[in-house]
């Protein structure tokens, strides 16, 4: 049992990687830079423990250390496990949930998206979340989130009240170490310029409905929508959704991959009803790729005056956005020169700085 210092919650390490997953990777490799800071501030050095499921491998410099002394894994191994592995350790929980009995804990909880849009999830999910964040919200030491609004929603729906709650941005300069792979283009039959990316998930709030319905307008058809991730066309169609012949579906992408149509794109289209953060028209804004946004959720905080904006629920505004795009190089040209300073102005190096901060806080304070 751990009784002080830094303990980090690796459950996440087991699943398949996600965005909210991708945030805890990288402040866990921005914390790590700080690993002799750490120790003398918490008293022993900062370890990531994680269910004996997880495969070895390296985050940035903290040891991983697997729970072999469990045969539990998953839920149960955090819920149950981890709090008394942890003893008076800080445990840092970086993906929504963490033991709701840990003594001492700081949580980041990224939206409350269960509650504001309930329709995106299903009735158990919705319930466990709801459940597990009331009790967090109310037992964590400290909650973090990853915008201003985020922050506002957790407040508003009662999780946890704003002064308890930081707020610890996203970045998106994990690109440095990715070498865009232009492949898929030749493999989707893609040309430069002649398409728009989005994000294939048929959640009630990612409102990809808005998307289809601009290209099932036949005057869209020199451009196609290619929809990237798991929901693929079948099951967009199987939902209701009429998806039309030039929208491209190409289904999980590796990071290069996604990079390689960014840096090549017309523009990346996002019509959210809401979003927590919303890092994919960031990452686009590094790569070059101008950004067309719904003003919802945290889009206008994260995007700021380098993007387009679209009202989610009008089509023709959509249309006209693309089309603008497409007839208007220095418009385009623009937003690339807009979208790279933003990118540079949220990147995960401050982000790690603002977390660190929490870090020290909670030091000083002797929890």
């Amino acid at each position: 049992m751990q009784t002080k210092g830094l303990l980090i919650n690796g459950r996440f390490l087991a699943r398949e990687q996600t965005g909210v997953h991708r945030v805890a990777y990288e402040h866990i490799r921005q914390i790590a830079r700080h690993r002799q800071e750490l120790t003398q501030l918490f008293g022993a050095p900062p370890l990531i423990l994680a269910p004996r499921n997880v495969a070895p491998q390296a985050l940035g410099g903290i040891p991983l250390v697997l729970d072999n002394r469990s045969a539990l894994t998953g839920a149960l191994w955090e819920q149950v496990e981890l709090p008394v592995r942890a003893g008076g350790a800080l445990l840092l929980n970086l993906c929504n949930l963490g033991p709701m009995m840990a003594r001492h804990s700081a949580v980041m909880i990224h939206d409350a998206q269960t509650v504001s849009t309930p329709a995106s999830y299903g009735l158990m999910f919705r319930a466990y979340y709801r459940m597990m964040q009331g009790v967090i919200g109310v037992k964590a030491t400290r909650i973090l989130t990853v915008s201003e609004f985020s922050r506002g929603e957790i407040d508003r729906y009662g999780i946890a009240p704003a002064a308890k709650i930081d707020v610890i941005h996203n970045g998106s300069d994990h690109g440095r170490a990715i070498t865009p792979d232009t492949g898929m283009m030749a493999k989707l039959g893609l040309q430069p310029g002649r398409y728009v990316l989005g994000l294939a998930s048929a959640q009630a709030h990612k409102n990809i409905r808005r998307l289809l319905a601009a290209f099932a307008d036949n005057a869209m058809e020199p451009l196609k929508l290619v929809l990237f991730g798991s929901g693929g066309a079948a099951k967009m169609r199987a939902q209701g959704l009429n998806v039309p012949d030039h929208v491209v579906c190409p289904g999980r992408l590796s990071d290069a991959q996604l990079a390689g149509l960014m840096g090549q794109a017309l523009c990346l289209a996002m019509p959210s009803l809401t979003e927590g953060f919303g890092l994919p028209p960031l990452e686009a804004m590094y790569w070059g790729c101008p950004t067309v946004v719904a003003p919802c959720g945290a889009l206008p905080e994260v995007c700021g005056d380098a993007a387009l904006y679209a009202a989610p629920d009008d089509t023709g505004q959509w249309r006209d956005a693309f089309r603008r795009l497409a007839n208007e190089p220095q418009l385009r040209e623009t937003l690339i020169t807009a979208g790279h300073s933003r990118a540079a102005q949220l990147s995960w190096d401050s982000g790690g700085e603002q977390l660190m901060a929490v870090l020290r806080d909670l030091a000083r304070r002797g929890v």
